[in-house]
């Protein structure tokens, strides 16, 4: 185990043990989140009767991303941690599996029933931990998300329960946007080309054949061999167009279509997508729902 996470461990227990929830002035919950699309969720379940701050913004790839010392305040002054789970923010696990014995910390991901999730080799749990791009899924998170605030703060259970009411209308709302558009573009060409594969629930849900060049987890490193195999079925399946990922280097894509150019076939990037990570704040595409919108009309529209 590496110094700072060491040095990060000390502390969490050394605060988590003398704290107690909901103990401020203003009565708002002190809530940190992990990933962008929880952030997001919190924020708006919670609104005005919680106080939010995310470990990651824009761009950061989870898979990846390492506690530093200066997220030691923000972890020691929650009265909740809600992350994802299923092992995706993987080099958090010493903190969170030590913060659970002293503290409040959620895995979000675990209300889902594992019946139903995509079997993974690459991670320890063994289910691919993208559950984001399932909108029924996230329905069902909102809903737990709610019911652990009114636990903590059952003051304002009735407002929780309310918000995550009028964010589920918006949820069956993008929904049926979303199947709108995607019945526009023929089944033929449904093959989703990305940098890694963090779309198999939007695949298994919409009928999209999905094909990541990094696997699951961006800590794996795709071979010559991977984008050579991955360069015959582009052109054996006649894709029109790849797509890079905010959270992943672009260069790997460009590596996939030079691969596929040097075999005499065109294929075009056909725009970024939010993968693991949501886009600037204050953006529409800084939301889980502008996000999804913003995919899937780039995806639909790159490949008709």
């Amino acid at each position: 185990m590496k110094r700072n996470t060491l040095f990060l461990l000390f502390f969490i227990g050394l605060f988590f043990g003398c704290k107690d929830a909901n103990n401020h002035a203003d009565g708002k919950l002190n809530i940190v989140t992990t990933t962008t699309m929880i952030t997001d969720l919190v924020k708006n379940i919670g609104q005005d009767s919680v106080r939010v701050q995310g470990l990651m913004g824009s761009g950061v790839d989870p898979h990846l991303y390492k506690a530093s010392e200066g997220d030691v305040s923000k972890l020691t002054g929650a009265d909740v941690v809600f992350y994802s789970g299923l092992h995706l923010e993987g080099k958090l696990v010493d903190v969170f599996e030590k913060m659970g014995r002293n503290s409040n910390t959620i895995a979000l991901a675990e209300v889902l029933d594992k019946d139903g999730l995509i079997g993974s080799e690459y991670f320890a749990s063994n289910f691919d931990p993208h559950i984001w791009f399932n909108i029924e899924y996230w329905k069902q998170i909102t809903n737990y998300l709610a019911e652990e605030l009114g636990k903590l703060d059952p003051d304002n259970a009735s407002l929780y329960e309310a918000n995550a009411a009028k964010y589920l209308k918006k949820l069956d709302m993008l929904e049926d946007e979303v199947r709108q558009t995607i019945a526009t573009l023929p089944e033929e060409k449904r093959v989703l080309v990305t940098a890694h594969d963090a779309f198999n629930y939007f695949g298994k849900e919409y009928g999209f054949e999905v094909v990541g060049l990094q696997g699951l987890s961006t800590a794996t490193e795709a071979g010559v061999q991977d984008v050579q195999n991955l360069a015959q079925l582009i052109i054996d399946k006649q894709v029109k167009s790849i797509f890079v990922e905010t959270s992943v280097p672009k260069r790997t894509i460009e590596a996939l279509q030079q691969a596929v150019k040097s075999k005499d076939y065109d294929v075009q990037i056909g725009g970024t997508l939010f993968s693991d990570a949501l886009g600037n704040a204050g953006t529409d595409e800084g939301t889980y729902i502008g996000m999804f919108r913003y995919n899937v009309n780039t995806i639909v529209g790159a490949l008709k």
